[in-house]
């Protein structure tokens, strides 16, 4: 939706690899027998989605036929938009280290935000509360939990509250499709009371939104309804984090 054009690419290195060296290797099948994640075959290839890049093979290997390799997890780019810079990635398929790779991104937009004269930059974290959410929260000013009126909705964000409270971090609430459930709804409101958790705004089920986003616009620009109650919430982001910005 934010119809970026790539301007940098770069590599995103994390973790390792096992290599083999056939002229080395003399068959003895011993990293057949201890890879406990079954990457090596009878026919010693290495599946590069199997191996966890633990060592043990080339450990054992008495020939000295196996290497660890640092792997391309993925990669981070650097794009323009018409609404600024914009940093973001891609991990590759049953990849892991996200978490490092969020804070490569996240150092990578504090810097051209530098450059560019920002005061401000925007983290879109992921759901949950794993390593990857962490990176994304770790150091913020400002969190924003977003919910919905459900039991799973009401779950994550206690489980969100508890990480933005270890974090020290202040945070605000939105709820969004909050008319799909009233009742749940009302429990989100109660929660963020007792928890004193700003609740920065409600917005409601709109099939605008999902239709706009199928088209690739920001329903900013097509459901009016929604864009109000978005603007809302924005505001009261901006009065609860003390960010001042301008007219756009």
């Amino acid at each position: 939706m934010l119809r970026h054009s790539v301007l940098e690419t770069y590599e995103f290195r994390a973790g390792q690899m096992a290599g083999l060296d056939r002229k080395k290797c003399i068959e003895c099948q011993k990293c057949v027998s201890v890879c406990r994640f079954k990457a090596v075959d009878k026919n010693l290839e290495i599946d590069p989605f199997s191996c966890e890049g633990c060592g043990l093979c080339a450990k054992i290997c008495a020939a000295g036929a196996i290497t660890m390799k640092e792997s391309i997890a993925g990669e981070w780019f650097v794009s323009g938009t018409d609404y600024g810079p914009f940093v973001h990635a891609k991990l590759g398929i049953a990849e892991d280290n996200s978490g490092k790779l969020v804070s490569r991104v996240r150092e990578a937009a504090r810097k051209k935000a530098e450059e560019a004269g920002l005061d401000t930059v925007i983290i879109d974290g992921p759901p949950g509360t794993g390593c990857a959410a962490m990176a994304a929260i770790t150091g913020a000013d400002f969190v924003i939990i977003v919910t919905e009126p459900t039991v799973s909705g009401l779950h994550d964000l206690k489980r969100a509250a508890e990480v933005v409270r270890h974090f020290k971090i202040k945070a605000g609430v939105i709820v969004n499709k909050y008319d799909l459930n009233s009742g749940k709804s009302g429990e989100i409101e109660l929660f963020c009371a007792k928890e004193k958790l700003s609740l920065l705004g409600k917005i409601a089920f709109s099939e605008c939104v999902p239709a706009a986003v199928n088209k690739g616009v920001p329903p900013l620009l097509e459901c009016g309804e929604t864009a109000a109650e978005i603007r809302e919430c924005r505001e009261a982001l901006l009065r609860e984090a003390k960010i001042t910005v301008g007219k756009n």
